[in-house]
């Protein structure tokens, strides 16, 4: 097999979003990453909902559904039961996903599919014109809250851990080195995936999170999760570490190697309680904001339990006959 490039991935489709918007930068990561797993273009679906991310399956030169409104995981579980050798990719926004689509990504997530879950999220309706998503702030002005929202925003991280996905990661647009590894990551992992991507819509919501992702700040603003590496962040002049203090994280300034006890990040441990801590982390005081594997364990997938039921009843009654089943039992002829 030849050797696949980014190139090889992008579709004779014209891409159009909004001058300056982050999904030219997300597009261009996982281009190169799909590239980078040495599988044909063949063997690849993207499928998407309704929002600006939806347009990604014109994008990519591969299968792809551009389907409706949140329905995009229910659908992909389908295309992943009827071949599982596919490698089903989910490219949604935090409206789509967890509005209208989270009763569809909750359930996908709990049954364990093996479908890669992409959520952009921007917190805004940007397709629609600027209205308050899921992920909005609280008092947040949009076009449908003029005073300010009053709905609590959902926490993606914490609702897919609720919903225990086997791989829970989050990234960055504009940080393309580690978006392209958590992607590489995501790709790796057999089970449910859920990557949310920190996501700038710069005409309905700009600089939505340029608080903790600008270049001057990001250092001090966010903490990577590596697995097996220390929790550490900051900048060569003020190095910081997370360690706990029973269920309660604390912080702590060092120099040099980091301390014993900071905390080693394990996202392989059944007991999700860690993760659901550092998915609230930047609610305490001076705490910044996790990025990386929240959650990387193993489990039995829904399609092998599936085809393993299928399995038994070839095995037990044979490989059966559809005609005989339809005429089996009561029947009726109508003249």
């Amino acid at each position: 097999m030849s050797t696949l490039t980014k190139k090889d991935f992008q579709s004779d489709q014209e891409v159009r979003w909004c001058p300056g918007c982050g999904d030219y930068a997300i597009l261009s990561s996982f281009q190169t990453v799909l590239a980078d797993l040495g599988i044909p273009k063949e063997k690849f679906v993207v499928v998407s909902g309704i929002g600006c991310a939806s347009r990604f399956p014109y994008y990519m030169n591969t299968y792809g559904f551009h389907t409706i409104h949140g329905r995009a995981p229910a659908i992909a579980t389908g295309v992943k039961l009827a071949n599982p050798e596919l490698s089903v990719w989910v490219v949604s926004g935090d409206g789509d996903a967890l509005s209208i689509g989270a009763s569809h990504l909750l359930h996908a997530m709990r049954r364990n599919i093996d479908i890669k879950v992409l959520m952009f999220n921007n917190r805004i309706y940007g397709l629609t014109k600027g209205q308050a998503s899921p992920t909005s702030e609280l008092a947040k002005r949009t076009k449908s809250t003029p005073m300010g929202s009053t709905d609590a925003p959902f926490n993606p991280m914490a609702l897919a851990l609720g919903a225990n996905a086997t791989f829970v990661a989050r990234s960055v647009d504009v940080i393309g080195d580690h978006l392209r590894g958590v992607l590489h990551a995501a790709a790796a992992h057999r089970g449910s995936t859920f990557v949310e991507i920190f996501q700038n819509c710069n005409i309905f919501n700009d600089k939505a999170w340029v608080s903790w992702t600008d270049r001057a700040v990001r250092d001090d603003r966010l903490v990577d999760l590596v697995p097996g590496e220390p929790v550490v962040f900051g900048s060569a002049e003020r190095r910081r570490g997370i360690k706990l203090d029973g269920l309660d994280p604390v912080l702590v300034e060092f120099e040099g190697d980091p301390p014993a006890d900071i905390l080693r990040w394990d996202p392989s441990r059944p007991d999700p309680s860690l993760s659901f801590l550092f998915a609230h982390l930047d609610q305490h005081q001076d705490f910044p904001l996790p990025i990386g594997i929240f959650r990387q364990m193993g489990a039995t997938t829904y399609e092998d339990r599936v085809y393993g039921q299928l399995d038994i009843a070839r095995q037990t009654s044979g490989p059966g006959d559809l005609q005989a089943l339809l005429r089996s039992g009561t029947t009726w002829t109508v003249e």
